[in-house]
Formats: C-alpha cells, sequence, structure tokens
C-alpha cells in the first residue's frame, strides 16, 4: 500500500433497491442500501445512525426486522445484528432478487425461480431453510407481498403478467391469476381486506379482490411510464401512491376513483420505493436519483408538499475542492447541482440554491432541471471574504456568463460576471485573487477579463496589442500570485503569458511547442505546472521564465492535477487509472496507484491529510487518508512504493472495512510503522540539511526542564497531622488457625529482630539492570538508538526523571574504582546517545530537554572525570555547530517575514 489508503465515499444515500421501514419502539427506521453496504436513517430527522459493512458483492435486496438487517447479495444472503454480521445462509444456486419478512419467516426468490423459507429466530451461520418451492419454468417473480389476514400465504408477481397465490406451510399452489396481458412491477395489500394494488409495466393500476378475483377500478397514466411503486395511506384519508419510471408521483383518491394530486418533479430518475407511514399522512419516496424525501399531506388542498430529504449527485461530479480548512468539499456534476459535502458529519451536506426554481417551474410549465444552471465544469474559491460578499465563481458548460455564489448563506449571488459582451464566447476558465476581491475569467475566444466580486463590475481586460485579445484560440488557464503582482494565463495553442496584475500589460511569455490541457499555479512556491497532449507534466518558474521540473509516466490523457498546500507535491490523475504523486523538491515520482475506475478530479486538503477524487460513472466523492500523517512517521518512503504502481480498490461506503487491494482476498490493515535504524537512515541520506522536531506534546518536554518548580508548587502547604488517638497493634505472625502469634523477640523487647534487620539492610543484592539501561546497551552495542529514543519518548517526565537519578553516583570516596562502577559507564553510554542524535538532527527540542536535565543532575560526576570531560566537549562543538546552523535559518525567516510584513501591497 502507497502513501494514500482507501478511506470511505461521501454523497451515496441510496441506489435502485427497494428500501425497508422498521419501527422500533417510538422510533420509525428507514434501511437503504449503497452499492455494497446498507445504510439507516431515522425518519424523524432523516440523520444517518448507522453503515453497515461492505459485503463483496452489491446489495439486490433488503428485509429488516427489529436490530437484524437481512441483505441479499449474489445468491448468499447475509444477516446482521446492527451493523455486526451474525450469520450467512448460502442454499440459492442463482441471483436472489426478491425477500419478504413474513412473520417468524424470511422468504427469498432468485432469478431462477426457487423459493427457500428460512426461519430466523435462531439465526444460525449456514442455516438450512425450513421449506422450498420451485416456481414454474415460464413464471418470471417480479414482485411479492403477503395479503392481510391470509394466513401463511404470499402473492407473487410474474413478469409475463400472471399471478400466484401460494402457501407456504403446504408449499402448494392455491391459485393462479391471469392478470391483464402485462409485466407487473409491484403489488401491495390494501387497509380493505381482500383487496390489492398491481402496477404493470404498461403503466396501469389494478385494484383488483383477490378472493372473488373480481377487478374493483383501473387507474391508466401510460405517460408516466413502469409503475415501479405503490402504497396506500393508512391514516384514514383513501389514497394511493404510485410511482412510475418518469420520476413522477402520482396520488390517487380511490373514493372519487380520480387522480387527485401529481407530484411532477418528484425525483429526476424513476421512483424505486413509496411508502406511507402507519396512521401518519407522510409518504416515503426513494429513487435511483440517489435521493429520499419524505412528502407531507397537510395543504388546505390535499396536495402533498416536502417535507425533509437527503440527496446526493444523480450524475457524476465534474470537479471537486476542498474548503473551510478540509471540513467541506464543494462539488459540481453533470446533474447540474453544486453542492458542499461535510467530511466530519454527513448530516450537514447540502445542495447549494439557485433561487426559486420549483416556483418559477411551476409558473411556467417546465422541468426544474431545465431551469437550473448548467454543469459546472471550473470553479474556484476564496476563504477570506466569505463573510463579506460571494467567495466562489463557476464557469459552465457553453455558457457566455459566469455567476457567483455565496457560501455563508449557500445561496447563489447576486452578480453575474459577463467578459467581453460586445462578442461574447463561453467562459472557460477562472481564478480568484489571494485577497479575495477579485475574479479573474478566461473565454474560449482568448479573452480575459478581471472583475471586482463584491460590486460585480468589471475591471479591466488583459490585452495582448499585437493580437487584441490575450490568447489566439481558447484559454485553458488563469492564476494570481499570493501578492496581486503576477497573473499567469495559457492558451490551447501552448503560448504561456505573465502579466501585470494591476496594470493588466503583458510582462513576458514563452512558448511551450505543444496544445495546453490544463495549468495549475501554485502560490506558494511560484511555480505553474502545465499538461500538455504529449502527457508531459512540466514545471515552469514563471520569473525566470525556465522549465525546472519534467514528469513523465502516464500513458493516457491528464485528468487533473493538483498541488499540496506546501507546494512540495504535485499530485497527477489520468485516464489509464492511475494516481501519481511527484516531489517536486527531489523532482522524482515517490507513489503511484492504480484504480479499476478512472479519476476524473482530485483534490487535496489543506492539512495534506485527507485526499478526495472523482471517479467516471461514479455519483460520489472518494476519500483517501494520507497513512505517513496519521501514523506519525516522518518518513514517505517507508510508505511509498515508488515507480511500482499497487492495484488498489476504491474506498467502500463504510470506513470501518477498509477496501482491499486488487492482489490480495485479505482487507486492509493500518499495521504500525517500524522506527527502526532504517527509517533514520533514509530520512538523514534523503535530505541531510534537515531538522526534525519529536512531535511529542509541548508540555512533555517542557515540564521535564521545570520538574523542581513543579514539584514545588505540588508540595503540600502542610504536614500531615498524627491522629490524636491512633490504635496501637502488637506486631504478629500469620498462622493457619487464625490465632494470633507474637514473636518472642518483639514481645520480650528483645533487640534481636533489630539487629536483623540491619543486617538486611546492609546486605547487596545483585538486582537485574532497568529496562531503560538495557535499551541503552543494547543500542549503544548496534550502535542504533531509534528504539532507546522511542522508550524514553513513551516516559512521564517524573519517570525519566527518576531514570536519570538511579544513575547519581552518591559516595565517591574511592575515585579509582569509579571507572568500573555501571553508573559511570552508563552515564558515557548516555553522552555517545546525546552525541549520536545530535548529530542526526532528530527530536531536536525534545533532545535539548533531556540533555539539560541530564548535565543538571550528572554535571558535576562530568567535571571530575576526564574521560567524561572529553565526550562533553564533543558534544559541546556538535552542538554549537547544529544550533547555528539552525539560528541562520531562523534570521532568514525572520527577514522575510519582517519584509512582508512591512510592505505595502
Amino acid at each position: 500500500m502507497g502513501i494514500f489508503e482507501p478511506y470511505r465515499a461521501l454523497g451515496y444515500i441510496t441506489s435502485a433497491v427497494p428500501f425497508s421501514v422498521q419501527r422500533l419502539g417510538t422510533e420509525t427506521f428507514l434501511t437503504v442500501t449503497v452499492g455494497k453496504a446498507f445504510q439507516i436513517y431515522n425518519c424523524s430527522k432523516l440523520n444517518l445512525v448507522l453503515i453497515g459493512p461492505q459485503l463483496p458483492k452489491k446489495i439486490r435486496a433488503l428485509a429488516s426486522y427489529r436490530d437484524f438487517t437481512f441483505a441479499a447479495y449474489g445468491i448468499d444472503i447475509a444477516v446482521f445484528k446492527r451493523a455486526h454480521q451474525v450469520a450467512n445462509w448460502s442454499r440459492h444456486s442463482a441471483k436472489v432478487n426478491l425477500m419478504l419478512l413474513f412473520g417468524g419467516h424470511i422468504l427469498s426468490i432468485d432469478v431462477d425461480g426457487n423459493v427457500f423459507i428460512w426461519a430466523f429466530k435462531g439465526i444460525e451461520d449456514n442455516l438450512t431453510p425450513i421449506g422450498h418451492i420451485k416456481l414454474d419454468a415460464k413464471f418470471t417473480p417480479t414482485c411479492i407481498m403477503h395479503p392481510d389476514t391470509y394466513l401463511n400465504k404470499v402473492l407473487i408477481g410474474s413478469q409475463e403478467g400472471s399471478l400466484q397465490l401460494w402457501n407456504i406451510s403446504t408449499k402448494k399452489k392455491i391459485y393462479e391469476f391471469k392478470g391483464w396481458n402485462s409485466g407487473i412491477c409491484s403489488c401491495v395489500s390494501s387497509p380493505a381486506l381482500d383487496v390489492v394494488a398491481v402496477g404493470c409495466s404498461d403503466g396501469t393500476i389494478h385494484i383488483h379482490n383477490i378472493r372473488y378475483d373480481q377487478e374493483v377500478v383501473t387507474y391508466k397514466h401510460s405517460a408516466r411510464g413502469t409503475v415501479n411503486a405503490l402504497s396506500f395511506s393508512t391514516d384514514g384519508q383513501p389514497l394511493l401512491a404510485s410511482g412510475g419510471s418518469s420520476g413522477v408521483i402520482s396520488i390517487w383518491n380511490l373514493e372519487k376513483k380520480r387522480l387527485q394530486s401529481v407530484i411532477r418533479e418528484a425525483h429526476e430518475s424513476s421512483i424505486i420505493s413509496l411508502h406511507f407511514f402507519a396512521n401518519e399522512p407522510v409518504l416515503m419516496s426513494s429513487s435511483a436519483d440517489n435521493s429520499i424525501k419524505m412528502w407531507i399531506f397537510d395543504t388546505s388542498d390535499g396536495d402533498p408538499r416536502l417535507l425533509r430529504f437527503r440527496s446526493g449527485h444523480s450524475a457524476p461530479p465534474l470537479c471537486i475542492r476542498f474548503y473551510a480548512n478540509g471540513r467541506h468539499i464543494l462539488s459540481a456534476g453533470q446533474d447540474r447541482a453544486f453542492r458542499l459535502f461535510s467530511v466530519i458529519q454527513d448530516q450537514q451536506s447540502r445542495e447549494l440554491s439557485q433561487g426559486h426554481i420549483s416556483k418559477r417551474a411551476k409558473k411556467l410549465r417546465m422541468k426544474e432541471e431545465e431551469l437550473k444552471l448548467k454543469p459546472v465544469i471550473a470553479f474556484d474559491c476564496a476563504e477570506i471574504r466569505e463573510r463579506d460578499w460571494c467567495n466562489v465563481v463557476t464557469c459552465h458548460m457553453d455558457t457566455e456568463q459566469a455567476y457567483v455564489w455565496r457560501l455563508q448563506n449557500f445561496v447563489l449571488g447576486e452578480h453575474i460576471l459577463r467578459p467581453c459582451p460586445d462578442n461574447p464566447t463561453p467562459v472557460k476558465v477562472c481564478t480568484i485573487s489571494a485577497c479575495g476581491n477579485f475574479a479573474v475569467l478566461g473565454t474560449v475566444g482568448g479573452w480575459i477579463e478581471r472583475f471586482n466580486l463584491q460590486s460585480g463590475i468589471s475591471r479591466g481586460s488583459y490585452l495582448d496589442m499585437s493580437k487584441g485579445t490575450a490568447h489566439d484560440g481558447e484559454v485553458v488557464g488563469v492564476g494570481c500570485d499570493s501578492t496581486n503582482t503576477l497573473m499567469i494565463s495559457a492558451g490551447y495553442h501552448g503560448d504561456i503569458k505573465v502579466w501585470d496584475f494591476k496594470g493588466r500589460e503583458l510582462k513576458s511569455g514563452w512558448e511551450i511547442g505543444c496544445a495546453v490541457v490544463k495549468i495549475v499555479y501554485n502560490r506558494l512556491n511560484g511555480l505553474l505546472a502545465t499538461v500538455t497532449d504529449d502527457l508531459l507534466i512540466r514545471l515552469y518558474d514563471v520569473v525566470a521564465l525556465r522549465v525546472v521540473r519534467k514528469f513523465e509516466g502516464h500513458t493516457d490523457r491528464i485528468t487533473d492535477l493538483c498541488f499540496s498546500e506546501d507546494g512540495k507535491w504535485l499530485l497527477s490523475s489520468s485516464m489509464d487509472g492511475s494516481l501519481r504523486i511527484w516531489d517536486v523538491v527531489l523532482a522524482r515520482q515517490i507513489d503511484a496507484i492504480h484504480v479499476d475506475v478512472s479519476i476524473t478530479a482530485l483534490s487535496l486538503s489543506p492539512n495534506m491529510d485527507v485526499l478526495a477524487t472523482t471517479h467516471v460513472d461514479q455519483n460520489g466523492v472518494y476519500l483517501w487518508v494520507n497513512r505517513s500523517i496519521f501514523s506519525g512517521a516522518s518518513i514517505v518512503d517507508s510508505f511509498a512504493s515508488g515507480k511500482e504502481i499497487v492495484n488498489v480498490r476504491l474506498p467502500s461506503i463504510s470506513s470501518m472495512d477498509g477496501s482491499q487491494t486488487e492482489d490480495s482476498d485479505e482487507p486492509v490493515v493500518d499495521k504500525p510503522v517500524s522506527k527502526d535504524a532504517s527509517v533514520s537512515a533514509t530520512f538523514i541520506k534523503r535530505i541531510p540539511e534537515l531538522v526534525t522536531l519529536s512531535l511529542l506534546p509541548k508540555s512533555q518536554w517542557q515540564s521535564l526542564i521545570n520538574l523542581d518548580i513543579i514539584k514545588v508548587r505540588n508540595k503540600p502547604i502542610e504536614p500531615p497531622k498524627k491522629p490524636e488517638k491512633a490504635p496501637f497493634f502488637l506486631p504478629s505472625i500469620p498462622s493457619l488457625s487464625g490465632e494470633i502469634l507474637f514473636t518472642p523477640s518483639e514481645a520480650n523487647g528483645d533487640n534481636d529482630a533489630k539487629d536483623n534487620k540491619l543486617e538486611k539492610n546492609e546486605k547487596k543484592f545483585d538486582m537485574p539492570p532497568s529496562p531503560f539501561l538495557q535499551l541503552l546497551q543494547f543500542s549503544a552495542e548496534m550502535k542504533n538508538f531509534s528504539a532507546f529514543t522511542d522508550y524514553i519518548k513513551g516516559l512521564s517526565p517524573s519517570a525519566l526523571d527518576m531514570e536519570l537519578r538511579m544513575l547519581q553516583i552518591i559516595d565517591d570516596e574511592n575515585h579509582q574504582e569509579l571507572d568500573r562502577r555501571p553508573e559511570m559507564i552508563s552515564v558515557e553510554l548516555l553522552l555517545d546517545y546525546f552525541i549520536h542524535e545530535i548529530s542526526s538532527r532528530n527530536n531536536f527540542e525534545f533532545i535539548q530537554a533531556v540533555i539539560r536535565l541530564f548535565l543538571k543532575i550528572h554535571g558535576e560526576t562530568i567535571r571530575c572525570q576526564s574521560k567524561l570531560q572529553d565526550k562533553a566537549k564533543k558534544l559541546l562543538k556538535i552542538q554549537s555547530d547544529i544550533w547555528l546552523r539552525i539560528d541562520t535559518l531562523f534570521q532568514r525567516t525572520r527577514c522575510v517575514v519582517t519584509f512582508l510584513s512591512n510592505s505595502q501591497f
């Protein structure tokens, strides 16, 4: 596994599998499928309460009972208690398409017409079904339901148009209804006994009495497609809801036998499920457009209104961007929606409003989809002015103007930016300046214009006087530096131009020699990354006007580029399915992964901890975790695969089961990284001048050098008081009888016991060395102190202080024998350890604190021993050299900060 590990997917609400509704106490829960996993929502607020683990195949049918969820995938049925799988039933030889909860039983039907009956009250793995029914060869089951009050009986609909009534207890067919010469798609029982509603593929709804096999009433709405879902109201209103393949929900009045209302824009795709809540005027609907909605019938005219909903992209996203310091992700898709996803709490995800589209659609008698803005092809955002005015600019497909958005209110802004009104051409690219005041737009016609975001007024265009426009052809990219000094633009024909941002004059430019597809400018390091049609990634220094890096390796069209926040990494994706990470400093590829579905857009969070990607024909946003940051390792080489490409599966919906690699059947486990000598050696070899910190909490190493002050502050104000009447107990020794036996010596006041105690205190026991000394000696022998460093970093400040004081030499009467004492050898080894760590420049601030404590305790011993003095002088010299180098870096940084803080822009 490389640097980035699959984490989870965002934006998936439901898929094209009917949902399951269950009631627990006073709460109602909705179980839906999202590919290979299932999700459970609380219907009171439609908040997500549970995500199931990832299954090997996509879920094809669902059923739920109390805490149990039954999911059919492939030829198997998985049984879950909440999120934990407790059983797996395997008896079908074909794919399971239908499941029905029937009392204490689950009925499952596969595509070959096999019906198995499972008794789930005693749930066991590899449970044997209690019954099996084989349907006719010319009977293809499409739906199953249980008519109310019909004991042990189910009604099964077929694709051929007939209905069959079966007794699952006797496993016999009771009756067959001839049907209506049209395939049956849905069937549901009504509150009236013996009456069911049947939806057909020709768009007709038949209310049928199955007791007498008589038609009650027939409704037709053939223009709305197949009737996929039906539901009866149970709150006293005689209503029937039907959903078709056109995304329209129809409400029928059963008493008046006519159409009462139509929700024309209920969903953007076919309706999958409908359900009226028990004794409530609330209807739940789900659709293949990745949304679930709740409708309430509380208006005066009886028409339903939208109560609450959850939705994601109904078409694949085209571009994404992290926002709010990595907490949110802005996403624009082919479904004409502009969305904000929350990485932390899924309930905060929402679609940005484009105005009163639904009201306008009703007045104009048009679809909402037709009134929405066209799909976004590029956008940019700036957080610095979020509270002041609009801070997002979007460019739309084949649209001659750009739109602004106010993210604070999640709405479309009041200004529309129209560049070059005399000769309008579609806006292709956009960028926002670092100050958040200006937006720069580039068009297909080669025009570049700057706008003020507060007022929406044009502030001039960038023109090449020799051409009359900025570029001859289409503008493929624009970018601004961090000080509003330079503006960089790129034309499709390979010309890169650098402009004066304020004066809008052309300062310099160069030709690449081939067509440019995309550019990304990094404001921190001033490097411009370009993608050309020869599949090369070139990095330019826009000030020096020269190529500084070239990266090659992609074998198909490069889809997106992204710099890390510090400018040291460049990430690129391609239609060949690869994601490559380039080290800008070392000018090499440090990692590459391959996914089955090509990446179309990517974005790296400002903290570099999470990577977001979108993929071809995938409606979600996929998150990848940077393992090198979360594991606490400071070495990228210990994770990266270099030039090797590792096959990785896409992140799953559930983060508890991570994804799996293609070449392994085992789940990916986040193993701790071994911090051995190879890591430190690689680190020093990679960047010799680098100084690293210990990543420990500041309080830990600061407490180490202030232990004396802490002890004084924690010292009790008053000494402990002796109790006035303290009981006196004679010492005794235990016996088997339980009687108290007194030792004669102590009972008679003999002094022999005291003498024995003194003799024991004078004895010297050969105690084994502590782990501190053992690890120090072993590390010195191996000449590798990384394990010892990890050990002392894990000690508390007081524990480390005690370990160092245990080496203190108390009696130094015989100076000739001091060299042979183990304490002296340990002090010498500690000096060697400090010399090695200071030379390596690792854990700098922690080692400095330990050295200060060490010298405070053992300083007098070092002064008296010539052998230790030589090592102390060597440590002083190395310490001085390293500090001089670090202080030089500090001075340079101070100069830059002082210069920039005093500059006027």
